[in-house]
C-alpha cells in the first residue's frame, strides 16, 4: 500500500476531553476481571463472552454493563503493554523465589490501566500493597515509556502499541513506519457506532428526526450517503426505529464496499459469502425492489438471520441459499454468465476490525493468516463464471494485509485474462475517489482501501474486476 493523503475527520472519541476516571467496584469489578481472564484463556470473541455474562447477570444496570464492557475491551487492547508494566512492578517488589499468582497479576493489570486512565495513585496504593506485600512508588506507571525498558526497534513499538511483533513488523514493511504507526494506534480506539439508513422505509433526514424523538443524537456519516453515526451511547437494537426496519447497524466502510458494487437498475446480484447479510440488504435497498439479490453462504443459521432481517427491512427481492461447504456445486439458480454483479466478500483474518474485535490480534498468527489467501483465490475462481460478459466481480475483505488483498487479486488476474481491473474512479468519479484519498493514478491500481486512522472506518479492501469476454 502507498500512504494516502489524510482525509478530513469528524472528532474521534479519543480527541474529546477525558471523563473523570472512576474505579469499578464490587461485583462489577469482579465480573470485569472474570471476563478479561476468560478472554485471555483462548482469546475467544470478547463480545460473546460479555453477552453471555450479561445474560447471567440481568440485575446489572445499563451503566454498569457499559463500564464493564469498556474495561474488558481496554484490558484486551492493552494486554501486552499492561503486562510489561506489571512485570516491572513485580520485579521491583517480589523477592527471588516468590511467585505472584495469575489472579493477582490480572488485578494488577487492571490497576495499572486505571492509573493510566487518571485514577489517583492514592486510590490504588492499598490494593497494590495487598497484592505485592510492599508499598511501591507508582508514579512511573503512567510515564510514556512505562514498560518499554530494555526494548528497541520493532519489539519496542509492538509493546508500546500493544500489538504482536509479527503484525507490527508486517505493517511497517508494507506501509512504512510513518503510516503503520498511526494505523496501529487507531486500532486501539473505540469504533464509532454507525448505522445504514434503510432507504426503502425512510430517508436519512427523517430517521435523524425519529432518533431524536427516541433521545438519540445522530449525525451524517462522512463518506456514505446512507450512513449515520450515533453520538448517544445506546443499545441501537433496542430502539423502535430499528425494530421497524428503518436502519441496520453497519460500519460506514462496509457501506462503502456495498456501494462500490454499484448494481445497475433492475440488476441481478450475487452476494457469494453473505453471512448474516449486512451487504446483501444494502444491495437490495439500492435496487429499490427492482432487481434480484441471491445470497449464498455455508452457514445456514446466518442465512436464517438474513431472512429475518430482510423481512424487517421490507425487502422482498432477496433469496438466501445455503451451500454445504466451500467448493460444493452452486444452486441451480446461480447460473453461469447471467449475473450483473458478483460480490465475493471473502473470509479473511479480520485484522481491519481490531477496534471492534481487539482479541483477534492475540488469537491470530502468520500461520493462521497464511491459510486465507488460497481460500480467497479459490472463491474468486468458483464465482467468476457467474459474471455476465460486461458484468463485474467485486472482491472485498476486512483486513489490511497485502497478502490477503492485493496479492490475491494479482494472482487471480495473472491466471484469468478474461477479467480486467476497474479503478474506483471509474465507478465513483475522480473527485470522490480523491476525496477518499484512494490511489487513482495511471498505474491501474484504483483499489478501495479504507483505514481506521484515515477514514474512521474499519479497515477494508475492495477490488472491482470487469469480465471482458
Amino acid at each position: 500500500m502507498t500512504p494516502q493523503t489524510p482525509a478530513p475527520q469528524r472528532p474521534a472519541a479519543s480527541s474529546l476531553p477525558p471523563r473523570q476516571a472512576v474505579r469499578l467496584s464490587g461485583p462489577a469489578r469482579a465480573l470485569a476481571l472474570q471476563v478479561a481472564a476468560e478472554a485471555r484463556s483462548e482469546w475467544g470473541y470478547a463480545s460473546d463472552l460479555i453477552a453471555r455474562t450479561f445474560r447471567a447477570h440481568r440485575e446489572l444496570g445499563s451503566s454498569e454493563r457499559r463500564r464493564i464492557s469498556e474495561t474488558v475491551y481496554a484490558l484486551i487492547r492493552a494486554d501486552r503493554r499492561l503486562g510489561a508494566i506489571v512485570d516491572g512492578l513485580i520485579a521491583r517488589a517480589v523477592r527471588r523465589g516468590d511467585v505472584v499468582s495469575p489472579v493477582a497479576r490480572d488485578e494488577l493489570k487492571l490497576i495499572v490501566h486505571e492509573l493510566r486512565e487518571g485514577v489517583p495513585v492514592e486510590a490504588v496504593r492499598a490494593d497494590v500493597k495487598r497484592l505485592l506485600r510492599v508499598d511501591l512508588e507508582l508514579a512511573g506507571v503512567t510515564a510514556d515509556d512505562a514498560g518499554l525498558e530494555g526494548t528497541s526497534g520493532i519489539p519496542r513499538e509492538a509493546v508500546r502499541l500493544s500489538m504482536p511483533d509479527w503484525l507490527t513488523a508486517t505493517l511497517f514493511a508494507e506501509l512504512g513506519e510513518a503510516e503503520a504507526t498511526p494505523l496501529l494506534g487507531a486500532m486501539n480506539q473505540r469504533a464509532p457506532l454507525a448505522i445504514r439508513v434503510n432507504t426503502v422505509r425512510t430517508t436519512r433526514e427523517a430517521l435523524v428526526a425519529r432518533l431524536a424523538e427516541e433521545g438519540v443524537t445522530a449525525v451524517p456519516g462522512r463518506w456514505s450517503p446512507s450512513a449515520l453515526v450515533l453520538e448517544t451511547r445506546v443499545n441501537a437494537f433496542g430502539l423502535s426505529s430499528f425494530r421497524d426496519g428503518e436502519f441496520e447497524v453497519m460500519d460506514e466502510g462496509s457501506q462503502l464496499v456495498a456501494e462500490l458494487v454499484a448494481p445497475p437498475p433492475g440488476g441481478r446480484i450475487v452476494d457469494a459469502c453473505a453471512g448474516a447479510g449486512g451487504k446483501t440488504l444494502a444491495l437490495a435497498a439500492a435496487l429499490g425492489g427492482k432487481g434480484r439479490v441471491l445470497a449464498l453462504d455455508v452457514d445456514g443459521k446466518k442465512l436464517e438471520e438474513l431472512r429475518r432481517r430482510a423481512r424487517r427491512a421490507g425487502l422482498n427481492d432477496v433469496a438466501a441459499r445455503a451451500i454445504a461447504r466451500e467448493g460444493d456445486p452452486l444452486p441451480e439458480e446461480a447460473r453461469a454468465g447471467s449475473w450483473d454483479r458478483v460480490l465475493v466478500d471473502a473470509p479473511c483474518s479480520g485484522l481491519g476490525t481490531l477496534r471492534r474485535n481487539p482479541e483477534a490480534r492475540w488469537r491470530l498468527s502468520p500461520a493462521i493468516v497464511a491459510e486465507f489467501p488460497p481460500r480467497q483465490v479459490a472463491l474468486l475462481v468458483t464465482y467468476a463464471p457467474l459474471v455476465a460478459v460486461g458484468g463485474r466481480l467485486i472482491y472485498a475483505t476486512c483486513t489490511v494485509l497485502a497478502e490477503e488483498n492485493e496479492r490475491v487479486i494479482e494472482r487471480f488476474c495473472s491466471e484469468r485474462s478474461d477479467f480486467a481491473r476497474v479503478p474506483v474512479k471509474e465507478i465513483w468519479g475522480k473527485a470522490r475517489a480523491e476525496e477518499l484519498g484512494l490511489e487513482t493514478g495511471p498505474a491501474g491500481d484504483g483499489y478501495l482501501r479504507l483505514l481506521p486512522h484515515r477514514h474512521d472506518t474499519d479497515g477494508f479492501f475492495a477490488a472491482v474486476l470487469r469480465r471482458i469476454r
